[in-house]
């Protein structure tokens, strides 16, 4: 291949080698997250932006004393090659923990770098190029990402506060017959929203009579304010084989010890071992056996009823202050749990548009139309409240306050509703 010009071989300019591209990255972006979160190195932004546990919250010596037992006394394990599947002790930990709501044995779990790789194998053993996924609206960017680079179609499924509309679904699935739906029931991103009871059996229903596979996402499950839990749709009946289930340690101890896991029966588990093979052989084997050491040694409940003691005063000091400034006719969710609050400002405000802004007055969030597998939203935005104090989640409203009056010119505030 040639990248040089000119008529004179002597006096040819080069050019900047390119990369021919591979097909499946037509299309699919970055994602804006990430793009954000790289805006903010400059320090005087705070930031909504991110799903980003406040760092202070950490169990840091409980998970230090758990790297210094397995580097102490398992070394040699912990260092070598490992088993595609996990470590068995961490399997044994995930399905402890997953049998409280879905029996579960260590042989129906697959250890993942987090649950965002779980979502690419799942990608990659399931979707052929052309394959339509049905999916939230809105629903979680990444996974969106995922499935897009195994080349398939999204198609969001019409939703109302409650979660995706049952008839909706049905008629989606009759009229696409999608590889599988995606679902986040519980505290989703980005709404928050939390299925009802109800409204998950009657999903439950639909899936089963049309035979159609469900890949159910639960990070955000144990993060409840208030209410009570409810069963993930894969522990109803009929459920467990046709569902993939996947979990996380990143919301509920530490994101960078990059620990998920995948709840699966049959040949299907086989096939996402295949796939993480060619991926990256196995998660590393230092930071699976201190997870599982953590698990084992530590009460991880006491440690997520404190979490969830600070996140419920962050989520009410958000919806209190946004409470406040909106404009009229936005709306906004207040969820049970999670790390979420939506935003619809309406009034023609492209949040797009807004988050410049937003940024000069010094506060970032997400837009919301990057939620979205198609035809989105653009007057919403999404706002994590997991990260910053009260005070601070105080201040950052008020930036955004003035950037909205800035943006959409409007001379004050909406009264407080």
């Amino acid at each position: 291949m040639n990248h040089s010009t000119g008529k004179n071989p002597g006096s040819r300019t080069t050019l900047p080698w390119t990369f021919p591209l591979a097909d499946r990255l037509t299309g699919v972006r970055s994602s804006p997250v990430r793009e954000i979160l790289s805006i903010l190195s400059r320090g005087d932004v705070i930031s909504f932006a991110g799903g980003i546990p406040d760092p202070e919250l950490f169990a840091v010596e409980e998970i230090r004393a758990a790297f210094d037992h397995v580097l102490t006394h398992h070394a040699s394990k912990a260092l070598q090659y490992a088993s595609t599947e996990g470590e068995p002790a961490l399997r044994e930990q995930a399905a402890a923990r997953m049998s409280r709501q879905l029996p579960t044995t260590a042989a129906q779990i697959q250890i993942t770098s987090g649950s965002q790789e779980g979502l690419y194998l799942i990608g990659q053993a399931l979707l052929d190029p052309g394959d339509v996924v049905l999916v939230e609206r809105p629903t979680y960017l990444a996974a969106v990402q995922a499935f897009a680079l195994s080349g398939a179609r999204m198609i969001g499924i019409p939703a109302d506060e409650d979660g995706v509309l049952p008839d909706e679904l049905e008629q989606l699935i009759e009229r696409h017959r999608p590889k599988f739906v995606y679902l986040i029931p519980t505290f989703q991103n980005p709404t928050g929203m939390c299925m009802p009871a109800g409204r998950r059996h009657q999903v439950a229903e639909v899936l089963l009579r049309t035979g159609t596979a469900l890949v159910e996402d639960d990070p955000y499950g144990e993060l409840r304010f208030s209410g009570d839990p409810v069963s993930p749709i894969a522990a109803l009946p009929g459920m467990q084989a046709q569902t993939l289930v996947l979990n996380s340690m990143s919301k509920i101890t530490a994101p960078g010890l990059r620990v998920g896991w995948i709840r699966g029966e049959g040949q299907i588990l086989r096939s996402i071992a295949i796939v993480k093979q060619a991926v990256g052989l196995h998660s590393p084997v230092t930071d699976q056996l201190a997870v599982a050491r953590y698990l084992a040694t530590n009460d991880l409940d006491r440690h997520i009823g404190r979490l969830n003691a600070v996140y419920k005063s962050r989520r009410d000091a958000m919806h209190t202050e946004l409470a406040r400034i909106l404009p009229e006719g936005a709306t906004m969710t207040n969820p049970d749990g999670g790390m979420f609050l939506w935003v619809r400002l309406g009034n023609d405000i492209d949040t797009s548009h807004l988050l410049p802004a937003a940024v000069e007055e010094g506060v970032a969030f997400v837009p919301g139309s990057a939620f979205y597998a198609h035809d989105p939203d653009k007057t919403t935005l999404r706002l994590s409240y997991v990260t910053n104090s009260p005070d601070v989640i105080a201040e950052g409203i008020k930036r955004l306050s003035r950037a909205i009056r800035t943006h959409s010119k409007q001379p004050s505030p909406a009264a407080a509703r």
